[in-house]
């Protein structure tokens, strides 16, 4: 030791140690950190997706109403010379007037035509008020629900009036007669759309609003009086849906250059392109092109809808940028209604954008209504000029030499834009521009799997990426998709589609509907597919065949089944995950698929993830045998078998070290007991019967009579902090709220406060996590119940039952669930507690029938149980059972023993109606103050009230028929109240599948948080890790010097419990201070207290063992108690609450009759009646395993990676292990055991040969066992006779002995500084150094009065600090230290 010393202070050396500090820390693995732990398992709540076209409409009619009267001009306008003549691009004096009007009403229906082939045009040219009338009666009333359009010209009549008409034509010709807007919506109704091309046109959009208020205002009057006119005539059309377009405001002329055709508007609306290029040409910047005249533009070659060709482009490209300067500038539900939900109204709303940027040109002013904002100075629109300008610039030479056509960069650069938007942005800012043009773009060849990499990225930054692209309208681009069989677009297809339906799954349906399952069916059964994505093929087909018959025959059709049970071992985990989670749904109440799936025997494929290393594989297989098994089709004889071999199979992993798996565990259980409902009733009785003839003597103290609190007493128990879900009482469980909480909490029936004393606190009536919880009624079997079931259930009186061959399945099973009843982890409890009671219940109900039927129908008939050693029903904590048994608020007379009724009566029998002859009142609610004497029979118990409807009294009818009728109506038959736990226990589910979906709808790209340097996660860890490297470098220097002394007392305080075990942090300045049942934090710098809370173990158990997990960085704490079960938290000693991250059962089988429960003065004396070592624990952190034992004949060790128990060692030895230490660099297991031997073990070897050396050199049980973590280093053990031992690996005895002080009750060992310490009996400290010189005693508390100290009950050095924290029986907690100038 002596030349380790010289060498570590040499300056060199001493700097590299601590950079490699530095470096170790970051490669530390971290223990239960991942989301599993972090997270609360369930899915995201859905987003409202509204991008599904509600209401999906077409146009079917078209009214177009040309009021031209050729030759003559209206009188109110007053026309230049020469003026704008073409209408629909023909000159109408260039022909007959009569021959003009026909072939400007064909023109502009070929013109509509182009938008909407298939509706029904009619014209009506120069009409009379009665053709306008007879046309949009006849329209409409063709036209059904439909939209219809009305399409007015009125360049030959006056102008709109202010009163609200437009103006058509007599018969002959010889008046203007007025036509009313109000006539008008009444023939068209609704909905409708109305385009006026007319000066002043706004006129008749203010008109045509004031009259639909009118409409509304009146229909409001004749609704509330009858007599109105209106009452008794059809309901008139409301105007809400009408959508208008007009040419210009109410005070504005149409534009009259004579280079403009007359109907400018119309132009824009119906032939956009040629408008659009015309007015381009007519612009100064078109000088800039040479050789681009009008007549040329009139040649230019293509198809409008042939996207190859020189026009065709331009409209393509002219439909994209119109589509995006609509989606970014408007509403989003308005961009819907105008753009997506009708194709000529979207088309027409495109054209008027471009209509209000040319007209605006001429001072006119377009008006819709809906109005929209103003976009004719979008950015977007020099997109298009330049576009127009590349195109018309190869016009000449295209035209007179016949060179090839040149495409359009437009959508490249769009794409590249989009690509820059993806790269360099940040998180929280405007969407894309260029999104609908990605859409455009994916229906081209050469931009699309470009354009599909790029919208795969964008759904890739979350939910709210995938809803704007759905409402931008890419859900049927990505479904057409799919019928291509292009294998690269495979990859981005699956991807773009796991991110669309991991956010809106309802999609399944269009996905079947167009086949779209085969896609993903064969990209999942392709091979040379990477694993990821398969996996998400795989999670696709999961949500098609989710709740959704036609998924699931569709897909079963397609042979999921076989090629998902191929991929079940791929090494890749998430692919196992999700290929056990569809197969779990494809045969979620679906026979055939189930069958299908035993033909294949997939539950046998299934059980090798039962025992896979990621526990989300576990539970996910779980999760697929629990639907297996959880069909309601009629049961053969085949079925039962498999049913028993899938249960059997199950329950072995009653153990598993992740409450995740649990969970699931307990819901497919609760599959087979609804199936086997009646063989579980037959067992549940059973048990009930045996555990009501077993006085068990209780493992708690031996003060309280049965294995419950008396009732008596029970108001005065404060219910602290029982664990109900560790959420409720949370807030009770801090520091800072614990006495407030107390003030509220304990206000019993008397109203006094109880005295908080840290005794009362300790007695915390009951570890169930249910029993307390506000949201329930009473249960049935209470905790204590089920916990003395679990532990009394002898195999020899169920034999008895076993009259049906394979009846001990059901037994086996229902022990499962009593152990799961009691698991450590409060939500695993809670589900096996709900699926226990509605057993039982149902059971309670059956019997009792059984016994009204026995006994004729009088009420009173089975007397209650005289048996009060039964235990005490615990029902919804102690206030309840006072109040039940003092109030009988509705008069009936109190229950024969209504505190202490035996578990098969435990409904009570309602008392027979009272003289006033009515039944008790419904209680009000699930926690009414009112409850009547009769609670349990008016409220059976206990169906959780899902998602706040009315509490579940009210599920049940109120009527008491199976009583009063007499022996026809058992409840057996009647079935009528059992059924909500039925249909609970059905509907039972965690939340898992959700969860695990939530991966797809994340950033699957984006780097992680923790790898971002920049990120605050990676700044605070550097920070610690500094921190760290400063403690261990400061403390090296002090232990280096050597300690002479430890006995300056840094730190004092009164704990709220007795300390039974401490632990420093290892760099933080805080302790852990746990009693029996709670656990304390100290900052022992500032001398305050930080946080204290329940641990939450059953009070006959207590905390035996701490350690800090990751206490290099985001530290856990874990807590191991004498039953065998850990316990994990975070949060504490912060200012959040205290949170449990994961439990459970470490050593399943610690043997209860010897665990030591009661206090005594000495921890470590007398053994024999005290019971054993409790549950002793060694924690490795470079390897991530946990090192068990205790009260047990192994030593097992889990790995906390994979939640798994990886080995069980036995030790060898008849008595119990009492210390452990490991090495992780060796593989080295000491183990200190009670029968004085110490013995080590080499976890390489096989469990005959892996241990290597026993030491039995010490006469009596080993306080502790010490293995030093240096290459060679040293055991060192001491037992309570207070010889200390140092032994060498090798070497066959030990190499030295000092003899310390008698009658050892505590003793640790500092692992750098080379001193240990001993407390004893006799009410003092002794420190020694490695000589075995005594370096301090330490009697008395420093300025405490100079009081003595209390029997030291635990001991801890820190692992660094020369510091020793002392825990006593006086509930005082000491920290003592070197001299401060060493300090």
């Amino acid at each position: 030791m002596k030349m380790d010393a010289e060498l570590l202070s040499s300056p060199a050396v001493g700097l590299a140690e601590e950079e490699e500090a530095d470096i170790s820390d970051w490669n530390l693995p971290l223990a239960f950190m991942k989301k599993r732990h972090s997270e609360k398992i369930e899915g995201s709540k859905a987003l409202a997706q509204s991008w599904r076209m509600k209401d999906r409409m077409k146009t079917v009619s078209v009214a177009l109403v040309l009021c031209l009267n050729v030759g003559v001009d209206p009188p109110d306008v007053v026309k230049t010379s020469p003026c704008a003549r073409l209408e629909c691009w023909i000159d109408p004096l260039s022909m007959s007037p009569q021959k003009a009007l026909e072939t400007i009403g064909a023109n502009l229906q070929k013109q509509y035509e182009n938008w909407q082939p298939r509706a029904r045009y009619k014209q009506s040219l120069d009409p009379t008020v009665d053709e306008v009338k007879k046309l949009c009666t006849s329209l409409r009333r063709n036209a059904k629900e439909e939209r219809v359009l009305f399409h007015y010209n009125g360049h030959g009549v006056p102008r709109p009036t202010v009163n609200g008409e437009i103006w058509v034509f007599n018969k002959n010709y010889t008046q203007y007669i007025p036509l009313s807007i109000y006539d008008l919506q009444t023939w068209m109704g609704s909905p409708s759309i109305f385009v006026y091309d007319c000066s002043n046109a706004g006129i008749i959009v203010k008109s045509f609003k004031q009259f639909a208020l009118q409409r509304e205002q009146e229909l409001e009057v004749a609704a509330i009086n009858p007599n109105h006119p209106l009452a008794q005539m059809p309901l008139p059309p409301s105007m809400k849906n009408c959508i208008q377009l007009a040419a210009c405001e109410a005070t504005e002329l149409l534009p009259m250059n004579p280079d403009l055709p007359a109907d400018l508007f119309t132009s824009c609306l119906t032939t956009p392109i040629k408008i659009a290029l015309r007015w381009f040409c007519m612009q100064k910047s078109a000088k800039l092109v040479p050789g681009v005249t009008l007549d040329l533009i009139e040649k230019i070659p293509g198809r409008l809808n042939d996207r190859r060709t020189p026009l065709g482009e331009l409209n393509w490209i002219f439909t994209a940028i119109t589509d995006t300067i609509a989606w970014n500038v408007l509403p989003r539900d308005l961009f819907q209604k105008l753009f997506r939900q009708d194709l000529l109204v979207a088309s027409l709303f495109r054209n008027f954008l471009l209509a209000e940027r040319i007209m605006r040109s001429y001072n006119c002013t377009p008006v819709s209504s809906p109005r929209l904002p103003p976009t004719y100075m979008h950015a977007m629109w020099q997109a298009w000029d330049l576009a127009v300008d590349i195109c018309l610039s190869q016009l000449p030479t295209i035209i007179e030499e016949g060179t090839a056509f040149r495409h359009s960069p437009f959508f490249a650069e769009q794409l590249t834009a989009f690509q820059v938007w993806l790269t360099m942005g940040v998180e929280n800012r405007n969407p894309p521009e260029q999104l609908p043009i990605v859409l455009q773009v994916l229906l081209s060849q050469v931009h699309r799997l470009r354009a599909l990499d790029l919208l795969g990225r964008f759904l890739d930054l979350g939910p709210w990426a995938v809803s704007l692209a759905l409402s931008v309208g890419i859900f049927p681009y990505v479904l057409k998709l799919l019928q291509s069989s292009a294998r690269e677009l495979r990859p981005l297809l699956v991807f773009i589609w796991a991110k669309i339906l991991a956010v809106d799954s309802s999609c399944q349906a269009d996905l079947v509907k167009d086949n779209g399952h085969k896609y993903f069916l064969s990209v999942l059964a392709d091979p040379y597919m990477p694993a990821e994505h398969r996996t998400m093929a795989v999670f696709i087909l999961a949500v098609i065949v989710n709740n959704y018959n036609t998924g699931q025959e569709a897909c079963l059709q397609g042979n999921l089944i076989a090629i998902c049970l191929e991929q079940l071992n791929d090494p890749h985990p998430l692919l196992r995950q999700w290929v056990a989670i569809c197969l779990g749904r494809i045969w979620q109440n679906f026979d055939s698929a189930r069958w299908c799936g035993v033909r294949d025997s997939a539950h046998e494929k299934l059980y090798s993830l039962l025992s896979d290393p990621i526990p989300e594989v576990r539970c996910a297989a779980v999760f697929a045998l629990g639907t297996f098994v959880g069909n309601s089709a009629e049961r053969t004889d085949h079925s039962t078998t498999i049913d028993h071999n899938v249960a059997m199979m199950l329950a072995q992993l009653i153990n598993d070290g992740s409450p995740v798996v649990r969970k699931e565990l307990v819901v497919a259980l609760s599959h087979l007991v609804v199936q086997y409902e009646s063989n579980f009733c037959t067992v549940a009785l059973q048990f009930m019967e045996e555990e009501k003839n077993y006085a068990v003597p209780s493992p708690a103290n031996s003060t309280e009579p049965g294995n419950l609190t008396p009732v008596k007493d029970s108001p005065a128990i404060p219910r602290l902090r029982s664990v109900n879900s560790y959420t409720n009482i949370r807030a009770a469980t801090t520091a800072r709220n614990l006495n407030k909480s107390l003030q509220n909490l304990n206000l019993n029936e008397e109203g006094g406060p109880v005295a908080f004393s840290p005794g009362n606190l300790s007695t915390s009536s009951s570890a169930s996590s249910t029993l307390g919880s506000p949201d329930n009624d009473e249960y049935i079997l209470s905790f204590e119940t089920i916990d003395k079931m679990r532990r009394v259930s002898s195999y020899s009186s169920l034999n008895s039952l076993i009259g049906v061959s394979f009846n001990s399945v059901y037994t086996q099973i229902w022990r499962v669930l009593l152990h799961l009843a009691a698991d450590p982890f409060p939500e695993v409890s809670d589900l096996a507690m709900k699926v226990l009671n509605s057993i039982a219940y149902k059971a309670t109900m059956n019997a009792r029938s059984q016994r009204i039927l026995d006994c004729g129908s009088s009420t009173q008939s089975a007397p209650a149980s005289p048996t009060s050693k039964g235990t005490h029903i615990h029902q919804a904590g102690a206030p309840h059972r006072s109040k039940r048994s003092s109030s009988p608020s509705s008069g009936s007379p109190p229950m024969p023993s209504a505190s202490s009724s035996s578990l098969t009566n435990e409904v009570p029998k309602p008392p027979a109606r009272d003289s006033s002859g009515g039944a008790p009142p419904p209680s009000s609610s699930a926690s009414s103050s009112t409850s009547t004497v009769t609670g349990t029979a008016a409220r059976p118990p206990y169906t959780p009230t899902l998602g706040g409807q009315a509490p579940h009294s009210h599920q049940f009818p109120r009527t008491r028929k199976m009583f009063d009728k007499g022996p026809e109506h058992g409840a057996g038959e009647d079935g009528d109240e059992p059924t909500p736990h039925k249909n609970y226990m059905q509907t039972m589910q965690t939340g898992l599948c959700d969860w695990s979906a939530k991966y797809f709808a994340q950033p699957v790209m984006k780097i992680p948080e923790e790898h971002d340097v920049e990120s605050q996660v990676r700044k605070e860890r550097e920070w610690r890790f500094l921190r760290n490297a400063r403690v261990r470098r400061q403390s090296q220097r002090i232990t280096q010097r050597g300690v002479a002394r430890l006995d300056d007392q840094i730190f004092i305080n009164r704990n709220p419990g007795v300390p039974s075990v401490v632990k420093f942090h290892p760099f933080n300045p805080c302790i852990a201070v746990a009693d029996k049942d709670s656990i304390c934090f100290w900052d022992w710098e500032k001398g305050e207290r930080l946080d204290y809370f329940y641990n939450g173990n059953p009070r006959y158990t207590r905390i035996t063992a701490m350690e800090y997990l990751n206490g290099h960085d985001c530290s856990l704490l874990l807590t191991a108690t004498d039953d065998g079960a850990l316990r994990i938290w975070k949060n504490f000693a912060d200012q959040r609450n205290p949170e449990m991250v994961t439990a459970w059962q470490g050593l399943s089988d610690m043997l209860p009759t010897t665990r030591g429960l009661a206090r005594r003065v000495s921890i470590y004396l007398d053994r024999s009646k005290q019971g054993g070592a409790g549950m002793v624990v060694d924690w490795e952190q470079e390897t991530g395993l946990l090192m068990t034992s205790g009260d047990v004949r192994i030593i097992r060790i889990w790995d906390t990676e994979r939640e798994m128990k990886v080995q069980d060692i036995p030790t060898g030895a008849d008595s119990c292990v009492t210390s452990l230490s490991c090495d992780p660099q060796r593989s080295l297991i000491v183990a200190g055991l009670g029968d004085g031997s110490v013995r080590v073990y080499d976890r390489r070897m096989g469990p005959n040969e892996c241990r290597v050396m026993t030491y039995r050199e010490h006469g009596a049980w080993v306080v502790k066992a010490h293995l030093q973590r240096e290459t060679e280093g040293h055991i060192i053990s001491v037992s309570v006779n207070g010889d200390v031992r140092f032994f060498e690996t090798r070497a066959p005895e030990s190499v030295n002995v000092l003899q310390t002080v008698k009658g050892l009750t505590a003793l640790d060992i500092h692992p750098q500084a080379n001193l240990f310490a001993c407390g004893s009996m006799n009410q003092f400290i002794a420190v020694y150094n490695s000589n075995g010189d005594v370096i301090s005693n330490i009697k008395y508390y420093d300025g405490f009065m100079g009081q003595r100290i209390g029997a030291i009950s635990c001991l801890a050095f820190h692992p660094y600090w020369p510091h020793l924290a002392v825990g006593s029986n006086d509930y005082y907690m000491s920290i003592y230290s070197a001299e401060k100038r060493l300090r």
